[in-house]
């Protein structure tokens, strides 16, 4: 609610991102470039070394929520909603037709896949945007896959954040 206020570390994204990535990046509405911008600072803090690919998918985990901007009134009722009436949010984010309604329910459970298009597009690092569209998935899932242990310290961040 403060984003408004928080200043902005442009020059910390541009150190990890190229120019169609930092151009996608500043599409993001401003309390998500701070949420991504923290998220990096945690991802940097965890270990000494943090692969390129890693700290893009930090900063643009979220990106494709770009595409359709949400009140945190919208924001808020999608958490609490998908907690206490998990059936109904399933049949909400079955439409694709954003409404005022559904928004809030089908943008946060369609930006991993858009934000992974928006990566396509912008020709980042494939490992970038295999991050990005499995960052809200169990992490378990993919215990035998090689990206495992970057996905891991994605989702610690973005959750501590």
């Amino acid at each position: 609610m403060l984003a408004f206020a928080t200043p902005l570390d442009s020059d910390l994204a541009q150190q990890y991102l190229s120019p169609a990535e930092f151009d996608a990046f500043q599409q993001m509405a401003r309390a998500e470039q701070l949420h991504s911008l923290n998220v990096l600072r945690d991802v940097l803090a965890q270990l000494e070394e943090t692969p390129d690919p890693l700290a893009v998918a930090a900063l643009l985990h979220d990106v494709g929520k770009s595409r359709y901007h949400l009140a945190v009134w919208q924001k808020t009722i999608s958490v609490l909603m998908k907690q206490f009436a998990p059936t109904l949010v399933a049949r909400i984010n079955q439409s694709e037709r954003l409404t005022f309604w559904s928004a809030p329910f089908i943008v946060r459970e369609k930006h991993p896949q858009w934000s992974a298009d928006i990566l396509e597009t912008c020709e980042s690092d494939p490992i970038a945007t295999w991050l990005v569209l499995h960052h809200q998935e169990s992490a378990k899932i993919y215990q035998n896959h090689p990206n495992y242990p970057l996905l891991v310290r994605l989702q610690q961040a973005d959750n501590a954040n």
